[in-house]
């Protein structure tokens, strides 16, 4: 069923191709910008999954969600959680039984979303819970990817701000990557089943 190797080396992941998200990123920073943006990822059955917080460097200190990604093949909406509510709107996508929502350690982005607000979280899927069963032992992101996809994923924004005041487009391009590549791994996995 599975050809992939259980590890690849950091050696291996400089040699692949740097993954990048090829579509629309629109971020999200009004609370009038929400319901377009909502309808448009309603109408899936699947969207690629992330969070990204203000990094800490203290001990025990965590910071709420700054941004939530959730991404197509063709678009991705940044969702500037530091700047609107989690809304009624973005609930229902979260909560929906008709949209896979695949991601990497979803647990804990969605026990931090639920210190904003409160929701059902239904049909995550966490690559992390099923990657084992195709041989794969590495439960990062950035190795996923180069074992299922034969692309790296760069981390090089990941300690970034993301409160600043405008997102740079390597943040946005960050971002958007990461939500979109976790649903291209389940794919590109699932279609081999």
């Amino acid at each position: 069923m599975n050809n992939y190797p259980e590890t690849i080396s950091k050696e291996e992941l400089e040699q692949l191709p740097k993954a990048a998200f090829p579509g629309q990123i629109i971020v999200i920073d009004t609370p009038e910008s929400v319901d377009e943006a909502c309808r448009y990822l309603l109408a899936q059955s699947q969207i690629g999954f992330d969070t990204e917080s203000r990094a800490v460097f203290q001990k025990g200190v965590v910071n709420k969600i700054a941004l939530l990604q959730l991404s197509t093949d063709e678009r991705c909406y940044l969702f500037r959680l530091c700047r609107i509510r989690l809304d009624k709107a973005i609930l229902k996508i979260l909560e929906s039984p008709h949209i896979r929502k695949v991601g990497l350690a979803t647990n804990g982005d969605i026990r931090e979303l639920l210190t904003l607000r409160k929701f059902r979280a239904r049909n995550f899927v966490d690559l992390q819970n099923i990657v084992g069963e195709y041989g794969i032992k590495e439960l990062g992101l950035t190795k996923i990817s180069g074992i299922v996809l034969g692309h790296r994923v760069a981390k090089a924004q990941r300690l970034s701000n993301w409160e600043a005041s405008q997102l740079t487009e390597s943040q946005q391009l960050y971002a958007a990557t990461d939500a979109w590549v976790c649903s291209r791994i389940y794919n590109k996995l699932t279609s081999e089943k």
